[in-house]
C-alpha cells in the first residue's frame, strides 16, 4: 500500500494533538500519525528521492504546516507542536472522522496563507473560489508548472519556518546570525572583519563590519527581532548612532517590516539600508545561512547530441 498523500496525514496529527494539548515533540506525533494511519514498518523507512527525510515525516510536517497556516496549531518552539485554542475548539467541534471536504479546506484553502501576518494583512484565509481556481490550475499545470510552484511554495514555507525559527532564538543569536549572513554575502575578507558588540550600551549598534583590513571604512549593522512594524523613530535613532560614530554606512535589519514614514526616512538620507522579514529570509535562502538546498535532477533529452 502506497503511503498516504499528506492531506490524509492532518487528521491523525489533529487529533492527537488533541489527546495532548500540552504540546508534543515533532517526532512524537511523526511515529503518531504513522500508526494511526497503519503505516508498516517497511513504509515507514521509505526515503524520499532527495534522501533528504522519511516519506512519512515529510508528510506529517507538511500536514502540520497546513493545520499552521489554517490557525488550528502553533509551533511554541523549535521541533514543539501545539493546538491552539481555535485548533482545540475545531476538535471539539468535530469529534466524529473528518469529512473529505474537511480536510481539502484544511489543506488547500489557506495554502495562501502566511504564518507570520504583516500588521496590515487582513484575515486568515483566501475565499474558497480562489482555493477552487488554485486546486483547477494544478490539474491542468504541465509537470513543468507545477515543479515551478512546488519550489515556490517551498521557498515560501522555508522562509515563513525560518523567520519563525529566528523568533524562538535569543536576540543574541539574532545578532550573530545577521554577521554571517553578511560575511556570506561578501562583507569582510574574513569573518573576524565583523563585530559583534549587541550590549546594552552599544547605543544601537549591534555589530561592526570592516571592509578594509585596517579598518578604515565600516558598515554599522543593527538587528532587532521584533513583532510590530518599526516605525521612523527606530530609524533616526540608529541614524544618529551612526552620527555619533561618524559612520555613513549602515544596515538595520529586523525580522518584522517597516512603517511607510520610516522607509521614507531611510530614503531621505544617503547609506542607511532597510532590510525586512521577507528579504531577510530571501538571504538567508539564497546564501546558505541556516538552510541547506538539495539538488534535484530533472531530466531533458539532449538534442544536440541526436543531431546528425
Amino acid at each position: 500500500m502506497p503511503i498516504p498523500t499528506y492531506d490524509l496525514f492532518i487528521e491523525p496529527v489533529l487529533r492527537y494533538l488533541a489527546e495532548h494539548p500540552e504540546g508534543a515533540p515533532a517526532p512524537q506525533v511523526y511515529e503518531a500519525a504513522a500508526n494511526l494511519l497503519g503505516l508498516s514498518e517497511t513504509e515507514k523507512l521509505e526515503i524520499l528521492p532527495s534522501k533528504a527525510q522519511a516519506v512519512y515525516k515529510n508528510r506529517t510536517g507538511w500536514a502540520h504546516d497546513r493545520l499552521k497556516r489554517a490557525g488550528l496549531s502553533s509551533s511554541l518552539r523549535r521541533g514543539y507542536w501545539k493546538l491552539t485554542d481555535k485548533g482545540l475548539d475545531y476538535f471539539r467541534a468535530h469529534p466524529q472522522t473528518l469529512t473529505a471536504k474537511e480536510v481539502e479546506d484544511i489543506a488547500i484553502a489557506n495554502v495562501n496563507v502566511r504564518l507570520r501576518p504583516r500588521d496590515d494583512t487582513a484575515g486568515l484565509t483566501i475565499p474558497e473560489s480562489d482555493a477552487v481556481q488554485t486546486a483547477a490550475q494544478a490539474d491542468v499545470a504541465t509537470p513543468d508548472d507545477r515543479l515551478e510552484r512546488a519550489v515556490s511554495e517551498l521557498r515560501a514555507s522555508t522562509a515563513e519556518a525560518l523567520l519563525e525559527t529566528i523568533g524562538q532564538d535569543s536576540p543574541r543569536f539574532f545578532e550573530a546570525l545577521v554577521l554571517d549572513l553578511l560575511h556570506a554575502m561578501g562583507y569582510g575578507a574574513s569573518r573576524a572583519d565583523l563585530q559583534h558588540v549587541g550590549r546594552s550600551n552599544d547605543g544601537g549598534i549591534d555589530g561592526i563590519i570592516s571592509l578594509d583590513r585596517l579598518g578604515l571604512e565600516k558598515v554599522f549593522v543593527q538587528a532587532k527581532r521584533w513583532q510590530g512594524s518599526i516605525g521612523r523613530e527606530a530609524i533616526q535613532a540608529f541614524y544618529g548612532a551612526l552620527a555619533g560614530r561618524r559612520a555613513n554606512k549602515g544596515v538595520f535589519i529586523t525580522t518584522s517590516n517597516f512603517t511607510p514614514h520610516a522607509l521614507e526616512f531611510a530614503r531621505s538620507v544617503e547609506k542607511v539600508v532597510l532590510i525586512d522579514g521577507t528579504r531577510l529570509a530571501d538571504l538567508l535562502m539564497e546564501f546558505g545561512v541556516g538552510v541547506t538546498h538539495r539538488l534535484v535532477k530533472i531530466p531533458k533529452i539532449d538534442t544536440d547530441y541526436f543531431e546528425e
